[in-house]
């Protein structure tokens, strides 16, 4: 009998989904647990697998569209069975999906410009810029002479998989109308599209605002945007500062990667000050359990595991795989697992349960450049170090001014869970692993 299936809940904070491309096609053979879609979350791309068998009959989402938890995305029946009353249920508003290749590229976040379009009568392919790599950064007023036809206000109709298509081959799809259901651009549209577009540069009228660029907002940037606002609201944040001596911390990580490269490994693992430091902090919320805690309605929570939450900066906004149990593994061991975390987080295979339950977390944009910087709080977690670069400063050493390497780090904590005086022992336990940094190979 045929049935109706809708979008699951893929991630415990989903609300809508991303359909980024489908894995199967109208006609195919669907046994159970076989992978339908992959549907881009708030949290990472999710394996959409389907809990029943059949036929897969009808596909009613394209690819590239937003889906709501619970909306209806396809139809599975037996082969020749009659799903009219079943069509007929979900209303007008059902459309055929076009044809679209099955292989599953990672969506790949897009930040495009999008301007409303004067209106137009006519349905038609607009010609596109080829844009060179300098395009994207330092285009002004540079606009081009056609009408673009109207599209949804505007918004480029295309999945993740055809925009990354068109911008692999210079492909502007800006007003860019398809063959696909509501004028949606598929990759076969794109060899119509490939020809280069003439602009002009018009002159700006004294006085005139230029339109601004419009970037939609992907699931994760919304989940981003609601929960740094909710930490900023609802968590009263303090900071404290330190400077700590890197130098023997920077001998240290020599040291270990001379001898992991002396190992005769093909790929040797590569130690970071980073991972040093993930270490160190575990060592020191051992000491410190005070910092390794939540705030909650009723009672502060103390956490027995420490589990620390390494933020992770992706295309389009920024994730916090946890190393679990870190004060049982030794620096090796996060050095290792830090990357295999870091690598599945961009390209957005990271389980839901990877990314929750931290107790503690670590930003660093030392690799940016960033000197110092002060992080917001992950919620509940109470705290969260933020780590600059190590920076070349002239010290003082035995009354003599000497070369030196300096650390600056900054701990934003809750006030609700932990004192100044609490988060000022949490870092000398801290600063004097990290200025005798054997202590964290014990």
């Amino acid at each position: 009998m045929a049935k109706i299936l809708e979008m699951p809940k893929l991630s415990p904070t989903m609300e809508e989904g991303v359909l980024s491309a489908w894995h199967k096609k109208e006609g195919d053979a669907i046994g159970i647990d076989d992978l339908l879609a992959e549907v881009e979350t708030d949290k990472a791309t999710m394996e959409f697998r389907s809990f029943d068998k059949g036929t897969l009959r009808k596909l009613l989402v394209t690819p590239g569209a937003t889906v709501k938890l619970g909306q209806a995305v396809a139809i599975l029946g037996e082969p020749g069975e009659d799903i009219a009353a079943l069509e007929a249920a979900l209303g007008a508003a059902v459309a055929p999906v076009a044809a679209a290749p099955l292989a599953a590229p990672e969506p790949v976040p897009v930040h495009a410009e999008v301007e409303a379009p004067p209106p137009t009568t006519a349905a038609r392919v607009a010609p596109p810029r080829v844009l060179s790599k300098g395009d994207f950064l330092t285009r002004t007023d540079r606009e081009p002479e056609y009408e673009a036809p109207e599209t949804a206000r505007g918004e480029i109709h295309a999945s993740p998989a055809v925009r990354k298509a068109a911008r692999e081959q210079g492909i502007d799809l800006a007003g860019a109308v398809g063959s696909g259901p509501h004028g949606r651009v598929i990759l076969d549209d794109l060899s119509k599209i490939s020809a280069p577009l003439v602009a002009k540069t018009p002159v700006a009228q004294t006085g005139e605002l230029r339109a601004p660029k419009s970037v939609a907002l992907s699931p994760m940037r919304k989940t981003i945007a609601r929960r740094l606002v909710e930490s900023k609201q609802t968590v009263p944040h303090f900071y404290l500062n330190i400077d700590v001596d890197a130098a023997p911390l920077v001998d240290l990580r020599e040291a270990i990667n001379r001898d992991l490269a002396s190992a005769g490994d093909e790929k040797p693992l590569k130690i970071s000050v980073n991972d040093l430091i993930v270490r160190g902090c575990a060592i020191a919320l051992k000491r410190v359990p005070e910092c390794n805690a939540q705030f909650t309605a009723e009672a502060i929570l103390l956490h027995e595991r420490i589990d620390i939450s390494v933020a992770v900066a992706v295309p389009d906004g920024l994730v916090t795989p946890v190393v679990r149990d870190a004060n049982q593994k030794s620096v090796t061991e996060i050095g290792a697992e830090v990357r295999e975390l870091a690598g599945r987080a961009k390209g957005k295979k990271l389980k839901p349960e990877e990314m929750q339950n931290g107790t503690f977390s670590i930003s660093n944009l030392g690799m940016f450049g960033i000197d110092s910087f002060a992080a917001v709080i992950n919620p509940p977690e109470g705290a969260i170090l933020a780590v600059g670069q190590v920076r070349d400063e002239p010290v003082v050493k035995d009354g003599s001014i000497v070369a030196g390497k300096k650390l600056a780090m900054t701990l934003s904590c809750d006030h609700r869970v932990i004192d100044g005086a609490v988060g000022a022992r949490f870092l000398a336990e801290l600063r004097a692993l990290l200025t005798h940094p054997l202590r964290l190979l014990a």
